[in-house]
């Protein structure tokens, strides 16, 4: 299906490819060849390779970032023409490849802004430490991406707008034959503990790594889930509604965007921390969390100052 904005995804993601395969074949290059002692003139050339490779990745990522944000407003755009979708859940839906391209891109988020976080400690260590690490992994980051822009491109050339497909009333009931349905026998009070809960000992066990990035990796899935359970429920003030996608949209104020950017920079922040122990990461990770967590929190408290009751 061509639309402007999935034109405007697939040539950027064939930018990405492009640049990306660059950026791999030097990654190989230095990887096999790197000698921080030698001072021959093949380590001198690497080095200056090293500089535009580091380049190209950041630029990767900085455009991939906001472009994840365009991508999910172009599947909301789509959700109009689709026979039965309401937003972007239909669209996912339509394709068998929908539900694995979006794990698949919040995964690559992920893992490239860690890497970036990785380059950055690499060029301050005075011996260049982790160079060839940080070549190895990107190795490995781009056959995700090639594999993220091939589903893209995928998905979008296979789109049937005549085809039906179910609405995220449909998708996210306890009724539904999907695998999210089983979440819906998770009671309110022990899904309300397990949110709470998990933000908490994120602040009690700031000092250790494992621990803190064990709880930043379970928050990122608990939010998710007691989102849609949950607090989805009054941002629409309807019970039965509980879509993570609707929240996205404009009748919502597009707060839904605030929710995953807060959730995303959270517990970023927090797996930096861990893993590359920056400690000024760990404040910046217990902000964001804390304002996650009052974010959400803020509708069901509202709900019930209006109006006396729960949903």
């Amino acid at each position: 299906m061509v639309s402007a904005e999935t034109l405007a995804i697939e040539l950027l993601d064939i930018l990405f490819l492009i640049f990306g395969f660059i950026a791999f074949v030097i990654s190989i290059k230095i990887y096999l060849k790197w000698d921080i002692n030698s001072t021959s003139k093949t380590q001198y050339e690497l080095e200056k390779l090293s500089f535009l490779n580091q380049t190209i990745i950041k630029y990767i990522f900085i455009i991939k970032l906001p472009l994840f944000l365009f991508f999910i407003f172009t599947l909301d755009r789509l959700s109009n023409v689709i026979t039965g979708a309401m937003c972007a859940v239909g669209v996912v839906n339509a394709t068998e490849v929908g539900l694995y391209l979006m794990i698949l891109k919040i995964i690559n988020i992920y893992l490239f802004g860690l890497w970036l976080v990785l380059n950055s400690i690499d060029l301050k260590d005075e011996n260049l430490s982790y160079t060839k690490l940080k070549y190895l992994i990107y190795i490995i980051l781009f056959i995700l991406l090639a594999s993220e822009i091939a589903l893209d491109i995928y998905m979008f050339n296979t789109l049937d707008v005549s085809k039906l497909v179910s609405c995220c009333g449909t998708v996210f009931s306890s009724s539904s034959s999907s695998a999210i349905s089983g979440l819906f026998s998770i009671k309110t009070p022990l899904l309300l503990a397990m949110f709470y809960g998990n933000y908490l000992l994120l602040a009690a066990f700031k000092n250790n790594k494992v621990i803190f990035c064990t709880l930043n990796l379970t928050f990122i899935f608990i939010s998710l889930i007691s989102l849609i359970l949950f607090f989805s429920t009054y941002v629409y003030e309807l019970p039965t509604h509980h879509c993570p996608f609707c929240i996205l949209q404009k009748d919502y104020h597009y707060v839904g965007y605030l929710f995953y950017t807060l959730l995303f920079l959270g517990t970023f922040f927090g797996l930096s921390a861990s893993l590359f122990s920056i400690k000024r990461y760990i404040g910046l990770s217990l902000i964001f969390n804390t304002l996650y967590v009052l974010s959400v929190s803020f509708y069901p408290i509202s709900f019930y100052i209006k109006n006396g009751v729960w949903l």
